[in-house]
């Protein structure tokens, strides 16, 4: 394995705040009909200032949310995040994966999404983890690579244009470590 999972110290927060200011980083965010403070519907980023930071990291150590830094391993560089939190309006676990450009196609996101399902699975004793995105996005091979499995689809809006969205999820006793 080349990759670690580290849940990142208040001080490393300036790693989140820059991938979320990079607008290559967060191009898939871009377009969506969306209202949460500091998003910016054409480059898909999110402000987040240092003044928010210890008000994210009390919230998620308050609401369970599991959040780490993709770290590789031969020289200790953040390459990307993952994170899965419990979603109160649909009953399950919302899991997520950022690899940043310069570090996709490595194979970094691939060992990183099985180490979060090892956490969620092993250690949060979590029955299924759940993500939905763009049909178009070429995430699913990953997923699906990982033992994600499609479930259904909807249509969404982006850019205020009908997308299709699929929806995937992986059950514990179908993870294979």
């Amino acid at each position: 394995m080349n990759i670690y999972l580290k849940e990142p110290t208040l001080e490393e927060y300036w790693y989140e705040q820059k991938i979320l200011s990079d607008p290559l980083a967060m191009k898939y965010n871009t377009g969506w009909n969306v209202s949460y403070e500091g998003y910016h519907y054409d480059t898909g980023c999110i402000d987040y200032p240092q003044e928010k930071w210890e008000q994210n990291y009390l919230k998620r150590k308050e609401t369970n949310r599991y959040f780490a830094y993709v770290v590789r391993k031969e020289d200790n560089e953040f390459v990307g995040y993952v994170n899965f939190h419990f979603n109160p309006k649909r009953n399950r676990y919302d899991c997520g994966i950022l690899i940043e450009p310069n570090y996709q196609g490595k194979g970094y996101g691939k060992e990183a999404l099985k180490e979060l399902c090892k956490v969620a699975f092993n250690n949060y004793n979590i029955d299924a983890l759940y993500d939905d995105f763009e049909e178009s996005r070429n995430a699913f091979k990953l997923f699906e690579d990982v033992g994600f499995s499609k479930i259904g689809e909807y249509i969404s809006q982006k850019f205020n244009k009908d997308i299709t969205i699929i929806e995937i999820c992986l059950k514990k006793e179908d993870f294979i470590q």
